[in-house]
């Protein structure tokens, strides 16, 4: 039953976190005017709808229970066709952005709603606390992850509309190698880069982020 609550006070702000980056790179779009997401029902709370079985469920909680260095998770991609947007360039980075900004908002929200403390301890609610105090370090995670450089996540779709038109289009090439580059860079030690470029960054919105919400 320990492990059950473990998983579940992982999972449940894990898919609550995908769900509602995906959902806002959707809404994003439509806003934007690319119909696609919306019209595939995308634009949506539904977890079912964005949750991928093993990149949502399964390989985060494997790597959460074995307390691996790095925790790796990924939905279903929400579909945006950027030639459909109003303005390519500028609304593709908006689009792009949506997904991680909604994710800071979260684990400040998450953040707030631990003064619940005033009321009710940790150790009288555990599974409660554990949830919140999960979803910020998740959310942020998320975050910072996702705004690294590599196509195809957000970090590369913001930097690709940045370059010149020529450059963007070589930058563009790299999206079928983009995960593959970023597993090898997680599975190289020596590199250092999950802590260089995402806990140490993580660990820096973090302070921010619960300064914000008048914790510490």
């Amino acid at each position: 039953m320990e492990n059950l609550a473990e998983v579940s006070s992982f999972i449940i702000p894990l898919i609550l976190a995908i769900t509602m980056h995906e959902a806002a790179h959707g809404f994003v779009a439509y806003k934007c005017g690319d119909n696609t997401a919306k019209a595939m029902g995308r634009v949506s709370f539904d977890p079912i709808k964005h949750i991928d079985l093993f990149g949502t469920f399964l390989l985060p909680a494997f790597l959460y229970l074995s307390h691996a260095p790095f925790l790796l998770g990924w939905a279903k991609p929400v579909p945006v066709n950027f030639n459909r947007l109003n303005n390519p360039r500028r609304d593709t980075i908006l689009v792009a952005i949506a997904g991680p900004f909604t994710n800071v908002i979260l684990a400040y929200i998450s953040a707030l709603l631990t003064h619940i403390d005033n009321f009710i301890t940790p150790e009288q609610a555990p599974w409660t606390f554990a949830n919140l105090y999960l979803s910020v370090k998740i959310n942020i995670v998320l975050a910072v992850f996702n705004m690294l450089p590599i196509l195809p996540l957000d970090g590369g779709r913001v930097l690709n509309s940045l370059l010149p038109p020529r450059i963007a289009y070589r930058h563009a090439k790299s999206e079928p190698y983009g995960m593959i580059i970023i597993i090898l860079l997680f599975m190289l030690p020596s590199l250092k880069f999950a802590y260089y470029f995402i806990w140490l960054p993580a660990d820096a919105l973090r302070d921010v982020i619960l300064h914000l919400a008048g914790i510490g």
